[in-house]
């Protein structure tokens, strides 16, 4: 019998991450489909606290390791109380989110278990008592459904995928598990981040906008209009709460000697050889729609496009609304209206 274990850190405030409950989700649907039961274990520096606040959602027993020295995001610490807590709990399968704290951890304690682990996985399903994970490859142009006989096994669920646990508070039934002998070379000072202004990567925005080449080439007047292009877009995806994007041309053009837009870098990339972002609803503005760019677009639920083209790449099947307009007239009226 399979023992289930979902796996996850708290964040700066105590709570659990969207992440973090969309991989809940997950546990909970393997263990269903196995029909076993599973158990959660969290760490950080209060996960007494996360465990109360999702009691409700199913799991047996509640491992946490508390403490200081576990509330950042330091290898050393978080390999070694994901290795105690999956001792402690006997886990053979462990779901976890696919964040960068776990990313980088999960690997080295699945080394130290003798176990194995499987990153970016996009479903989770049982079938005649085993275990199957879906990922993606190739860039996301097929899928591959894995299993394993090592043990423990540990899965990285991507953001998107299941919807977030909705467990209630209550009193969880928790076992508090010691990490011994944590070696630390590291010593975290203090963290430095942008403020929600001035982040443009939101994973969970309702709109993801992704800028194409065409904002940084010579407009109708037969002049490039660089900074206007990014007042325009900066305005609206600060407006609209939108996730920004972009086409590896435009993120390129730097290294071309043209005039780019200073605020996109590699992250911001979407498509083959980017990113695969999840949105409800996607608007792709002087982008051509070529099968590599499409291809980051995958799992965007609605697509639209402003492209001067009407026989440009999105016209073609890819996407559900095509504007034949200048997308710097467009996108002065849509700021207009959200402003």
């Amino acid at each position: 019998m399979e023992k289930i274990l979902f796996l996850a850190h708290t964040e700066a405030d105590g709570s659990l991450s969207r992440a973090g409950l969309e991989a809940l989700t997950a546990a909970k649907t393997l263990a269903q489909g196995l029909g076993a039961g599973f158990d959660a274990a969290l760490f950080g520096a209060d996960a007494v606290v996360a465990a109360n606040a999702v009691a409700g959602c199913g799991a047996g027993t509640f491992f946490c390791v508390s403490g200081q020295a576990f509330a950042q995001a330091r290898y050393a610490t978080d390999a070694a109380a994901i290795t105690a807590l999956c001792q402690a709990a006997e886990a053979t399968i462990v779901v976890c989110a696919d964040d960068s704290r776990l990313s980088r951890a999960v690997p080295g304690a699945a080394h130290r278990l003798g176990g194995r682990a499987d990153t970016h996985v996009t479903a989770l399903a049982a079938r005649d008592g085993a275990a199957f994970v879906q990922r993606w490859h190739y860039r996301q142009r097929m899928y591959a459904e894995v299993t394993r006989v090592q043990r423990p096994w540990f899965v990285t669920v991507s953001g998107g995928v299941f919807a977030a646990s909705d467990g209630a508070p209550g009193q969880a039934a928790v076992q508090a598990v010691e990490v011994a002998d944590v070696a630390t070379r590291t010593t975290v000072k203090e963290i430095l981040a942008p403020s929600a202004d001035e982040q443009t990567i939101r994973p969970d925005a309702a709109l993801l906008f992704v800028a194409g080449a065409g904002w940084t080439k010579k407009q109708a007047d037969g002049q490039s209009h660089t900074p206007e292009a990014a007042e325009l877009i900066l305005g609206f995806t600060t407006k609209a709460q939108a996730s920004l994007g972009s086409s590896k041309s435009l993120v390129d053009m730097g290294g071309e000697g043209q005039a780019v837009l200073p605020f996109l870098t590699h992250l911001h990339q979407v498509g083959q050889t980017g990113a695969t972002p999840r949105h409800p609803k996607g608007l792709a503005t002087c982008c051509h729609g070529e099968e590599p760019h499409v291809v980051g677009w995958r799992f965007i639920g609605e697509r639209r496009a402003v492209n001067l083209d009407a026989n440009c790449g999105w016209a073609q099947g890819k996407c559900d609304v095509l504007y034949v307009a200048d997308a710097f007239a467009v996108m002065r009226l849509v700021n207009a209206m959200v402003g």
